[in-house]
């Protein structure tokens, strides 16, 4: 079994699959699971890299035990305190009652916080070292990466990379746990969904942390959540600089509610005349349908955003209302903003999105359109204008 565990000489993966759990964080889908990444380093020294979910500990247990036996983990490293990695450290610290954890100061009053844990600690600033024999490892604080809290470790002989829930994605690790024993097709987008909606609002602290890491060698990647990158690092470190600038393609996401159909009819009369103005990406959203992670996943994949809502009670449609509130959340930077609404006796939706606009600080691309009822011409013409406004802006982008 030993030998199925081994990422790289004595560098071992010791994580768990969630199979069960329907929503991460109690928000998003998770229609592909979830791993909790832990990792060993055999040495003369023994330390464990984070731990996972407490439901997953004896499971966990069995997997350090097949690799150690009875001796003694010296050191518990935490890169990240969220529960989902932070859970079993308790569990941990009364197997191995001496064991050492390493963490830095914004680490120590989580952990006392959570679990009640205290005893020997080593702590860390930006920079520090720990040798464990063979092992050098070197820690990199990146805060807001996205806790106060995170750090990664660097482990200097093997050149692997220890980086807590950054690089991470959603998805079991199927079988194998690298890059190179796996088909890694179904984590490219379950990436891209997870920065988006984990770590998207904090594209300024991600950029940080990458400048901080781009003098290392890096051999392997080794996240909390997802696979262990080692052929496709560059793809994956890609990834994660493009979304954290905010960059995006060329394309249009139409979001919107509708109760009756009508003000879906404005969002298909949006996006037909997108299509014969050439713009190619266009993805629709129902927002009664689709989940808002999907959605926010592709905001932040494209550049053009229109939103559309009918009025509800004098309000915007909750659903999307629910939907603005996430984006300004994120405060995602450099896109295009257009918006359409409906009403039948008292319109309130548009003026409610207007406001939105303004707090977003998003481009305003064409005038909005309000719709009376159901759509006429003189509406048909507005979207069509709306449209080929949007489709002009992204021309010259």
């Amino acid at each position: 079994m030993e030998q199925k565990t081994i990422i790289k000489g004595q560098v071992h993966y010791v994580g768990v699959n969630d199979r069960s759990k329907h929503r991460f964080e109690g928000l998003w889908p998770l229609p592909y699971g979830v791993s909790y990444n832990s990792y060993l380093i055999d040495d003369e020294m023994v330390a464990l890299v984070d731990t996972v979910d407490i439901c997953y500990f004896e499971v966990y247990l069995q997997k350090i035990k097949c690799i150690i036996g009875d001796r003694p983990i010296n050191y518990l490293i935490i890169n990240h305190m969220e529960p989902d990695h932070s859970g079993s450290i308790r569990l941990i610290k009364q197997h191995y009652p001496d064991i050492v954890i390493v963490g830095n100061k914004q680490t120590f009053g989580m952990i006392e916080g959570y679990y009640g844990v205290t005893g020997e600690q080593y702590l860390v600033k930006d920079g520090d070292f720990l040798a464990l024999g063979h092992h050098k490892l070197r820690f990199y604080l990146t805060p807001m990466v996205h806790w106060p809290e995170t750090m990664m470790t660097f482990d200097e002989t093997d050149g692997i990379l220890f980086s807590g829930d950054a690089f991470g994605c959603f998805g079991t690790l199927d079988g194998g746990f690298m890059d190179t024993r796996i088909n890694t097709d179904k984590y490219w987008d379950e990436m891209v969904r997870y920065y988006s909606n984990i770590v998207g609002k904090y594209g300024s602290p991600v950029q940080k942390a990458l400048q901080k890491l781009g003098t290392l060698t890096i051999q392997a990647i080794c996240s909390t959540h997802g696979p262990v990158w080692t052929e496709q690092i560059a793809k994956v470190v890609g990834i994660y600089d493009r979304l954290s600038r905010y960059e995006a393609e060329d394309g249009v996401v139409i979001a919107y509610g509708s109760m009756y159909g009508n003000t879906e009819q404005m969002a298909e009369t949006i996006a037909s005349e997108l299509s014969a103005q050439g713009v190619r990406n266009i993805v629709l959203h129902n927002v009664s349908k689709s989940h808002p992670s999907y959605i926010i996943a592709d905001i932040f994949k494209y550049k053009g955003l229109i939103i559309g809502s009918p009025t509800y009670s004098n309000q915007i449609f909750p659903e999307v209302e629910s939907l603005l509130s996430k984006i300004l959340i994120r405060e995602i930077k450099g896109r295009y903003l257009g918006y359409f609404g409906s009403y039948t006796w008292a319109g309130a939706a548009v003026k409610r999105m207007a406001e939105f606009a303004e707090k977003s600080k998003l481009e305003l691309v064409g005038d909005p359109v309000e719709m009376k009822q159901a759509m006429n011409e003189v509406t048909y013409h507005q979207c069509l204008h709306l449209a080929k406004a949007m489709a002009e802006r992204l021309k010259k982008h």
